[in-house]
């Protein structure tokens, strides 16, 4: 299909002086981050906050290892205690070469410090302003390489399809499928066309907006800037693409920002009222599409009557059938059920609440631990999650298993710490120096752990969005991972339902399996609860999404 093709304009270099200074101190060090990635250094990542040591960036080119320094200036110059800095950075992280990174110039005293220091060690660089724009146009224009997967091209190409034709567009796709990847490739198409236009990427966390900036970099050229805008981060130039919180968006959208193109991550939340709604109605004449692994909100509304039906969807079951996603071997345990209790509860019709109140047991802690104790000794290369309906039962939880065999730590990981503190614990859980956490909601959207092997619900979620959020944090595959084991004590109907349902839908026969000799199983550590379920439950969908109120009759039982 042939494009319009607007003006190109001059090239927008994210180390240009200006650009640099507006976005300021914080900002500094992740454009040097991006950089790096653009020069050939392998393994970035920003290591700025409380106790980092002097470092900001660390990195690898060539086999050596590097830590930088950022200092970012309004003006004059970077003083002689940055060189200390990033010396003691170098002792404390073990790197091969260290530099001073700043938008202005080092002084005289800096370099006479470096001077002095470089008697004893490897000298330690200055990268200035100057440096940093050569460095840039240096860099390759396209870093990582993308390469879309067959369904992820048909994707781009529907979303495109249907911005073109409507103004809106909808992307339903599991986690683990590349929901960022498509949607940023959507963004690449229209500033290949467009390259002067503006881009707002909203989602609803500050982790997230992160997290999702960088994800957009590698599907990017070098030539569009990219920038955060938070509650603490509100640079003035807005141009090439900008990632915030609905809230600042809708801040600096009343004050007339109007970008062409807007993309809503996890756009489940987007409702018929509040700041979303606002949001997208002030910017109704820019391009809007939303992207979601799960549509369904607890108060009904129907993304559909907004951003129109879903250009393209991808679920989780039709995603591990095609091989696209890690195999599940997911067992259900359950609390001895009273028989007596089913068939007085059916003759007075409870309701679904009071039904699971009945029928389902609390869990112990000890039995949870034994049976994760089991799955993780059988399991190469363990790694896990285990969700937990509180912060203090996370804690709780944390505690249990740290230092208890065969776990060497745990963590807990969860909104009531810091954000550096998280960052830092989930830095340390992908690292593999902590090999289990315990988590409530904050893992349940826009993070990515490919490494989790073994996933664990402690506790039930009455939410089948929050449960397919949950249970996505283990799909994705990388080189040696071909499956998750997921450990359910489940206390709830409605889960029995969302299982039975999954379980039949990867039992379809209309899509070819991909990767031969590998399935997903369910299995019921109790099979008399399994059998009377697949015979109760005829449509396990709504049941699923049954109300607590809803009442329900249990088939007669025989004896």
């Amino acid at each position: 299909m042939n494009w319009p093709t607007r003006n190109n304009g001059a090239k927008m270099s994210f180390m240009d002086p200006a650009f640099l200074r507006d976005v300021g101190p914080n900002q500094f060090p992740r454009q040097v981050e991006r950089l790096l990635w653009h020069l050939g250094f392998a393994e970035v990542a920003t290591i700025d906050g409380s106790g980092d040591g002097g470092g900001d960036v660390i990195g690898r080119l060539h086999d050596r290892e590097w830590v930088l320094q950022c200092k970012w200036r309004l003006r004059g110059v970077v003083g002689a205690d940055a060189v200390d800095e990033v010396a003691a950075a170098r002792q404390l992280y073990r790197t091969s070469d260290a530099a001073v990174v700043t938008n202005t110039q080092p002084s005289a005293d800096a370099r006479r410090r470096a001077d002095q220091l470089a008697r004893l060690a490897p000298p330690i660089k200055f990268w200035n302003g100057d440096i940093l724009e050569r460095a840039h146009d240096r860099g390759v224009e396209r870093f990582g390489n993308v390469q879309l997967r067959g369904y992820q091209e048909v994707a781009v190409d529907k979303l495109r399809e249907d911005l073109d034709r409507t103004g809106r567009a909808l992307l339903v796709l599991a986690t683990g499928l590349g929901k960022t990847v498509i949607g940023g490739s959507v963004i690449d198409d229209h500033l290949r066309r467009f390259p002067t236009d503006k881009v707002l990427v909203v989602a609803h966390t500050k982790d997230l907006v992160a997290q999702l900036e960088r994800a957009l970099w590698p599907l990017l050229s070098k030539n569009v800037r990219t920038r955060l805008l938070t509650g603490e981060e509100r640079p003035d130039d807005l141009t090439g693409v900008t990632c915030a919180t609905v809230a600042t968006a809708l801040a600096v959208a009343r004050r007339g920002y109007r970008p062409a193109l807007v993309m809503i991550d996890e756009s489940h939340h987007v409702g018929d009222e509040g700041q979303y709604s606002e949001l997208l109605g002030t910017l109704t004449e820019a391009r809007q599409f939303g992207v979601t692994a799960t549509p369904w909100r607890g108060d009904k509304y129907d993304l559909s009557s907004y951003f129109g039906p879903a250009s393209y969807t991808l679920g989780i079951e039709e995603g591990m059938r095609r091989g696209y996603l890690a195999q599940v071997d997911y067992r259900l345990f359950v609390d001895d059920i009273d028989w007596d209790t089913i068939r007085v509860a059916s003759r007075h019709g409870y309701s679904l609440g009071e039904l699971n109140a009945k029928l389902f047991l609390p869990q112990r802690d000890e039995s949870i631990r034994d049976e994760l104790a089991h799955a993780w000794t059988g399991t190469v290369q363990p790694r896990g999650l285990v969700f937990c309906r509180t912060i203090e039962h996370a804690e709780r939880m944390a505690s249990f298993f740290d230092g208890s065999p065969p776990w060497s730590t745990a963590l807990a990981i969860h909104a009531g710490l810091t954000a550096k503190e998280r960052r830092r614990r989930l830095l340390a859980f992908r690292a593999g120096d902590v090999p289990l956490l315990t988590a409530v909601d904050i893992l349940n959207e826009g993070v990515d752990v490919p490494d989790v092997n073994i996933l664990c619900f402690a506790r039930v979620t009455h939410s089948r969005r929050i449960f397919v959020q949950q249970l996505g944090r283990g799909l994705r595959l990388r080189d040696g991972k071909k499956s998750v084991l997921v450990l359910d004590f489940v206390s709830d109907l409605r889960r029995i339902a969302a299982t039975l349902r999954l379980r039949r839908e990867l039992e379809a026969t209309e899509v070819e399996v991909l990767r031969q000799g590998l399935a997903s199983k369910i299995t019921f550590s109790d099979q008399r609860v399994e059998s009377l379920m697949d015979e109760w439950i005829k449509d396990a969908a709504s049941l699923e999404t049954a109300y607590d109120e809803h009442r329900l009759q249990f088939p007669a039982l025989q004896g």
